[in-house]
């Protein structure tokens, strides 16, 4: 069973040679249809859709008349930042048939690898999924520089959907997959539908015979790093053709039986979380609760503030903590929605009241059930 079928959450990426005609320097407006209508189909479905899209660099550089060849970094940013509004308004363009509200969502480095920073995108995205929105992220090539960038499009998407939990990453490709050669000069190339892990073999045909595949800044060996990101996080990755606009959107080509390939997770989202959760962090500190709270944590609830008795050590917001229950045994391990400055201030107490004890509103629970695992 291909894991489309039961995927709740899809970070589709796209890349600027698929989506900027290469003559005219605009947007190619049947392959931008193609993936909202894939979009639109899913969303008809149930599952929620997040859109990593490239090109506004492309789009800038024709507004801006900029030469062809590599630009200097402030030609670069300037491009960004002239294309970036374009790159929207042809998402909206394209998503407009279907009345779905687009949102654009701008990432750096920093934004997915600070804990803080990657909270706050989190909750950003999460809010726009719940009202419905398709979330279109790129990086913010405006402010990134060579020094602190993901510098392809691959990778922030593999971070993107192990952020958000995604069960599924597509991977628009000017390819239909790994080969075990070059396809475009090795008639004899062998198409691997499937991987279930990435062997050292795996890995250096990604970096030999595919190297070329992809030519926007990735590759098909950026692709093969962000299968790797994906999979530890519970995410299968589907690398496949992104030029099927004259036929179907290229997802539904791939659900109606064209070729792809497979990069199958052996974890879910939850599991992956869940381990991570338990093993990968160290706590900062740690909170006390009373019976019932610790009750309700067993149960499957979140951490509220009302059932917390005593904050030890000192944390920021999104740092771990362990969670000790009333007889002084570990119940659950999870990330922290507050400080523990913030936290001391509103222990004990409802979280309708934070807003008037901390000066703003805050989330309802010290720690959410999705950021929390059980440890008894």
């Amino acid at each position: 069973m291909s894991p489309l079928s039961t995927a709740r959450r899809i970070v589709i990426k796209i890349g600027s040679s698929l989506l900027i005609d290469q003559e005219t320097g605009r947007p190619h407006v049947a392959r931008f249809a193609a993936i909202a209508a894939d979009a639109a189909s899913l969303r008809k479905e149930g599952r929620e859709i997040v859109i990593v899209s490239s090109g506004a660099v492309a789009l800038g550089r024709r507004a801006l008349g900029l030469k062809t060849g590599k630009l200097r970094l402030e030609e670069k940013q300037a491009a960004a930042a002239a294309g970036q509004p374009r790159l929207m308004r042809a998402w909206e363009d394209a998503f407009a048939p279907y009345d779905a509200a687009v949102a654009q969502a701008l990432l750096t480095f920093y934004d997915t690898e600070q804990r803080r920073r990657w909270l706050n995108a989190r909750a950003t995205m999460e809010t726009l999924l719940e009202r419905g929105a398709v979330p279109v992220v790129n990086e913010n090539d405006t402010v990134a520089t060579d020094e602190i960038r993901y510098g392809d499009n691959d990778r922030l998407a593999a971070r993107v959907a192990q952020m958000l939990g995604a069960d599924v990453l597509v991977l628009l490709s000017d390819i239909d997959g790994l080969y075990d050669a070059d396809p475009r000069s090795n008639p004899d190339a062998n198409h691997i539908p499937q991987v279930g892990k990435l062997t050292p073999d795996i890995v250096a045909m990604a970096g030999g015979a595919n190297a070329a595949a992809g030519v926007g800044s990735g590759g098909m060996a950026t692709k093969i790093e962000a299968a790797r990101i994906a999979m530890t996080a519970g995410c299968s990755t589907l690398i496949t053709l992104g030029d099927r606009a004259s036929e179907a959107g290229p997802i539904a080509a791939v659900r109606a039986g064209a070729r792809g390939t497979w990069f199958m997770a052996s974890l879910s989202p939850e599991t992956a979380r869940r381990q991570w959760l338990a093993g990968a962090l160290r706590p900062s500190g740690s909170v006390r609760v009373d019976a019932g709270a610790a009750r309700a944590l067993i149960s499957g609830k979140s951490l509220l503030a009302a059932g917390v008795t005593a904050v030890n050590g000192r944390f920021e917001r999104g740092d771990a903590l362990d969670v000790i229950g009333p007889d002084g045994q570990l119940i659950a391990r999870g990330v922290s929605a507050y400080s523990s400055d913030d936290a001391l201030r509103v222990i004990g107490r409802r979280s309708e009241e934070f807003e008037a004890i901390l000066g703003y509103r805050g989330r309802p629970a010290l720690i959410h059930v999705d950021d929390l695992v059980l440890m008894a």
